[in-house]
């Protein structure tokens, strides 16, 4: 007792003064000031200097498109989800091009040939490749021209842009009309229309021009020269040269600070990490666990959502055929019936669909242990939001496939499909989801008001209630553009709803989970718990909010945007080192847990299985989310990689190993409560666990990273514009991984999620009875472990925090 005394009193005065939940909120603010600020900032800058839609002329006056055609084509863009094959500003899918690095490269080229031909009309002979050269320094020095008139809202061309404007034009046409033979993608008949082809076209000249001309009072483009493509001038930028060392610089002197921090962290006593010791959920309580009416009614979302899991990965599947027609081998003909853009649509638009399920009804089943009783009419509203999501899942998938093939017409936006990666379903489904969060917020706030203790804002009861009230808070970011607005300011939008969930407040609600569910478990005791959340909420908040940043890179943000994304961003793997660090804690967990009640082996602790997938979350959460994170996001190293697979690469082990695990995890354990004891398969979802896990690490080693490796290096020597290109991506050593892609594939699909699917679904007849008298869901937890101090141990830790930092002050 009285070396955990020194220790506290040598402990830094800065870590006693946050370890005081009494000094929590300041903090707190400050950050969330700053940050927030720092966000308005970027986005009023995002209106005031977003390239022009103007009129475009040719040197005499004449009209060569105006603006409705640009925003024609980006309707055509969207309505044919193009996004989900091709890319645009390096954003979207990558089977197609990236379109604003094609054009650029085409405009280009087309540029010359304009010269090539005056200069052989002129001479009688065409320039020697001496010739050829200065043609092209002087189509440099042509695209870089900014002949942008504010005044009268037009843009003057050359005639050898015109030119290269008329090129870009029927390249298009003849690519979805004219030579179309409807092999592949896009199939026959996908544009009926010249008039689309021609805007779509226009759509992408402007890109183009957008990328390569300079901004009005600076020496590079609006998109700081990316793409990468040397013969037409886009090379990087001193300032995307000097923020990437400052990132780097910012990133180790932070690694310092929050190391420093970890040390002292350590000094706490064990009792302050270890639960009280009735805590423990052993296999015991587990068995005679009684699920209540509204917990029993969340195996239905848990049933749907591994349903939804074992859909996406279909489509996933169905997405890679297009690339190597695996299916043909089984006589399945289906890419010409189902386009690629389509089943990449239902494959990333199901991962957020199980996901967010598999959240809902975590945070719903924890209710009434918190609470102490079940609130009336709960059930219902439960119920309802059940019926929302199948109605909001069954209408986007119809409409996700209807929209992009014609039918739905006019509708194409409301029900169809609005174009945009990861907000792919129509906007009347995007209204609907808002309605299923808020009544979502409504059941959890109903549901956690009676655990709410006065005056104590950061127990775990509040701090799921803050993270749930914050998702939707975001989402409604996701309303403000319309299918016309400017798309540098629309995909500021969708970054707004993308980012915002995926790398802050996501994140945040990952560990109130995670977090809770160890104290449920009774591995961890609510002190660390709570402190635990409050810390990765100021790193994951303190970086994340401003870390969007590195999504505005290249299309069309302002200098400054740069400087943030590149410190900030790099920041972001900061949380996820001190998750590292914190693994073998962690894993140890369960051991000391079950050692604090006299057993001496793990057998009897209740939930292995689920313990397992949250030891999963952590690991991807440094290797996915953090290395192969931290390796795109310097500016330097971004430049060369956006619109690679670099990118998918850190999407999949990112998404699948930290948010499908702890998804997996949070499903695992509730079913656990709510299967009858004798009828759980642990062999099944072991088996399970380790295919899952095994598979998205070959997947990642075998195709992904050493495909986007290459890809990177194709870049770097020729040009974004040849690594998305067909002659690279459909042939040679990238096409042969994307075979070995499959090795993965399948251990991941067949080992993991049809066991786990076919587990899950097929217990639904298996549930234990439920109670309607409270006290006999679990007797050890009706005590009050989730709000306040009413445990002793917990109330001599907390005291003695106090205490330490009276010493040192």
């Amino acid at each position: 007792m009285q070396n955990e005394k020194q220790n506290g009193s040598m402990r830094s005065k800065s870590m006693n003064y946050i370890m005081n939940t009494k000094n929590w909120l300041k903090p707190l603010i400050f950050i969330l000031i700053i940050s927030l600020a720092g966000v308005g900032m970027i986005g009023i800058q995002t209106y005031v200097d977003a390239p022009p839609e103007a009129t475009f002329k040719d040197q005499q006056g004449n009209v060569v498109f105006t603006k409705a055609n640009i925003q024609g084509g980006q309707e055509v863009f969207h309505q044919k989800a193009l996004m989900e094959y091709g890319s645009f500003f390096g954003d979207g899918a990558q089977r197609g091009p990236d379109f604003t690095a094609e054009a650029l490269h085409l405009m280009t080229l087309y540029m010359m040939d304009y010269y090539v031909i005056e200069q052989t009309k002129k001479t009688g002979t065409e320039p020697d490749a001496t010739g050829k050269m200065l043609i092209n320094e002087q189509v440099k020095l042509e695209l870089k021209q900014n002949n942008y008139n504010k005044e009268e809202n037009f843009v003057e061309l050359s005639p050898a842009e015109v030119y290269a404007y008329n090129g870009i034009v029927k390249y298009y046409t003849d690519f979805f009309i004219d030579d179309n033979d409807g092999v592949g993608f896009p199939p026959k008949d996908f544009i009926k229309s010249k008039e689309s082809t021609s805007n779509l076209a226009t759509f992408y000249y402007w890109g183009a021009w957008v990328c390569v001309t300079s901004r009005p009072g600076e020496t590079f483009s609006y998109t700081h020269n990316w793409p990468f493509d040397p013969m037409a001038g886009n090379t990087p930028t001193s300032p995307v040269i000097l923020w990437s060392v400052l990132g780097m610089l910012a990133f180790v002197l932070m690694c310092g600070i929050v190391l420093y921090f970890i040390g002292q962290y350590n000094q706490l006593p064990n009792k302050f990490f270890k639960p009280p010791t009735r805590d423990l959920f052993t296999i015991d309580r587990v068995a005679k666990f009684t699920p209540t009416a509204t917990q029993k009614a969340t195996y239905k979302f848990f049933a749907v959502a591994v349903l939804l899991f074992f859909l996406q990965v279909c489509g996933g599947l169905v997405t890679i055929n297009d690339f190597i027609h695996w299916l043909d081998a089984f006589g399945i003909h289906i890419t010409d019936d189902v386009p690629v853009n389509i089943s990449r649509s239902w494959h990333i638009m199901l991962s957020l669909f199980w996901i967010s399920t598999c959240w809902i009804a975590s945070s719903i089943f924890i209710l009434p242990i918190l609470a102490k009783k079940e609130v009336p009419g709960q059930l219902r509203l439960i119920n309802t939001i059940f019926w929302l999501l199948v109605v909001l899942v069954g209408g986007s998938l119809i409409g996700m496939t209807l929209g992009p093939l014609g039918v739905m017409g006019k509708l194409w936006y409301l029900l169809g499909h609005q174009g945009w990666e990861f907000v792919d379903f129509g906007k009347a489904y995007q209204g609907l989801l808002m309605i299923i969060f808020a009544l979502w917020g409504v059941v959890v706030y109903r549901g956690l008001k009676p655990a709410f203790v006065r005056g104590e804002r950061w127990s775990l009861p509040k701090w799921i209630m803050y993270s749930v009230v914050g998702i939707p808070i975001l989402f409604l970011s996701g309303f403000v553009a319309k299918p016309e607005t400017n798309f540098v300011i629309a995909d500021f939008w969708r970054w707004m709803v993308i980012h915002m969930w995926v790398e802050a407040f996501f994140e945040v609600f990952i560990t109130v989970i995670v977090s809770y569910l160890m104290v449920l478990m009774g591995l961890v005791s609510r002190n660390a718990a709570v402190r635990v959340v409050y810390f990765a909420t100021i790193l994951f908040l303190g970086t994340g909010l401003l870390g969007i940043s590195h999504n505005f890179y290249w299309n069309a943000k302002p200098v400054a945007t740069m400087a943030l994304g590149s410190v900030f961003s790099t920041l972001q793997f900061v949380p996820l080192i001190l998750l590292t660090v914190e693994a073998y804690r962690f894993k140890n967990m369960p051991r000391l847990a079950v050692g604090d009640v006299a057993h001496n082996q793990l057998g009897n602790f209740g939930f292995p299985e689920v313990f397992k997938f949250l030891i999963a979350v952590n690991f991807w959460n440094f290797f996915g989310a953090g290395v192969l994170g931290i390796i795109i996001n310097l500016p330097i190293m971004n430049y060369f990689e956006h619109g690679t697979y670099l990118t998918i690469n850190h999407a999949h082990a990112a998404l699948m190993g930290v948010y499908g695990n702890i998804s997996i995890a949070a499903l695992l354990f509730a079913s656990r409560l709510t299967v009858k004891h004798n009828k759980w398969n642990a062999k099944i979802v072991n088996f399970s666990f380790w295919s899952i896990n095994i598979g998205l690490m070959l997947m990642v080693v075998l195709d992904l990273f050493p495909a986007g490796a290459i890809q990177f290096k194709a870049v770097v020597e020729q040009g974004l514009w040849f690594g998305r290109s067909s002659e690279f991506v459909d042939f040679g050593t990238f096409k042969a991984l994307t075979y070995m892609r499959g090795i993965g594939a399948t251990v991941f699909f067949a080992g993991g999620v049809v066991p786990l699917t076919y587990f899950i679904v097929s217990r639904w007849n298996s549930l234990k009875d439920r109670t309607t008298n409270i006290l006999e869901m679990d007797a050890a937890i009706t005590y009050e472990i989730n709000h306040g101090i009413t445990n002793e141990e917990e109330q001599e830790i907390e005291k003695e925090i106090e205490e330490s930092e009276l010493v040192n002050g």
